[in-house]
Order: C-alpha cells, then structure tokens, then sequence
C-alpha cells in the first residue's frame, strides 16, 4: 500500500486527541522540548497526536 504523506497528515489531524499547527511559507517557528531548541522554516504542518 503506497499512501501519501499529504493523506497520512490529513487523516491524522481530523482524528480526536490531535492538534494541528499549520505554518505559512518562510515564516519561522522554534521547538524546544527541554534544553533542546530546533529551529525551522514554513510551510509545515504540525501535528500533536496526544491520544
């Protein structure tokens, strides 16, 4: 079975006990978990999967 990751993202961000953070193009974002910073650039969708 070959599914997208487009397909996987929208499946996963309709399902109950996710949240879903979409960033725009070129607008940066900063993860940190901890002492551990990360440090991107849109676009990019994120998913919380907390179920």
């Amino acid at each position: 079975m070959n599914i997208c990751t487009k397909d996987l993202s929208q499946e996963l961000s309709e399902r109950e006990g996710v949240e879903t953070i979409l960033i725009e193009p070129y607008q940066e974002f900063k993860i940190t978990v901890d002492q551990q910073e990360k440090i991107f650039t849109g676009p990019a969708v994120i998913l919380i999967n907390q179920d």
